[in-house]
C-alpha cells in the first residue's frame, strides 16, 4: 500500500507550506521509485524531500530503500533519525527489528519490536508481532514464536509471511 500523507499539520506561512508540498510530492515520488527498482532514485527524492522537510516517513523510507541495496547500517542510522524527528511513529522501531534480525542478532531486535507495538502512530502492528515470531523462531523459542505468529494473523488473516511462518514454527515444535 503507498504511504500515507506526511507529517503533523502545525498551521505554517506560505513558503513553509510551499515546502511541506513539494516534500510530500518528493516522499510519493522517492516511493514510486523504490516500488519500481529505481533505488538510486529514490533514496534521492527521499532525500530531496528531507532536506525540506525532514520527516520521520522520509527517513523511514530511505532507510528501507538502503536496507534494499543492503547497506543495513544506514537503514538502520535513518530509522534512529526518524525517531528523533518522531518518537510516536512506529515504523522505524519495526524496521530496525527487522533489520537486526536480518543480521541474526535476534536479542538486539526484541525491544525494537516491543517498542513498535507501544508507538502511539502504527498501522500495522502485524508486522511487528511477525517479526518478533521471527526472532524467537531464531532464537529456538518455539511456543513464543508461534504464540506471536498467531497475534499476527489475529490482525491481519491474510498475512501470507505470518501463515508460512506459522506452519515452519509449528512442524519444528513437533
Amino acid at each position: 500500500a503507498a504511504p500515507a500523507g506526511i507529517g503533523k499539520g502545525a498551521p505554517m506561512s506560505q513558503g513553509e507550506s510551499d515546502d511541506a508540498g513539494r516534500a510530500e510530492a518528493l516522499f510519493h515520488l522517492g516511493y514510486r521509485y523504490q516500488m519500481s527498482g529505481e533505488l538510486d532514485l529514490a533514496i534521492q527524492a527521499y532525500s530531496e524531500s528531507i532536506e525540506l522537510v525532514p520527516t520521520a516517513e522520509a527517513y523511514t523510507f530511505r532507510g528501507w530503500a538502503y536496507s534494499f541495496k543492503g547497506d543495513l547500517d544506514r537503514a538502520i542510522e535513518d530509522c534512529r533519525l526518524a525517531i528523533e524527528v518522531d518518537p510516536e511513529f512506529g515504523n522505524p522501531y519495526n524496521d530496525i527489528g527487522a533489520y537486526l534480525i536480518e543480521r541474526g542478532d535476534y536479542e538486539r531486535a526484541i525491544p525494537w519490536l516491543h517498542r513498535a507495538l507501544t508507538a502511539k502512530r502504527y498501522a500495522n502492528y502485524h508486522y511487528a508481532r511477525f517479526n518478533l515470531g521471527r526472532a524467537y523462531l531464531g532464537q529456538g523459542l518455539m511456543k513464543r514464536a508461534i504464540a506471536e505468529f498467531e497475534q499476527a494473523l489475529e490482525l491481519d488473516g491474510e498475512y501470507e509471511p505470518a501463515i508460512q511462518a506459522l506452519e515452519v514454527a509449528r512442524s519444528k515444535l513437533n
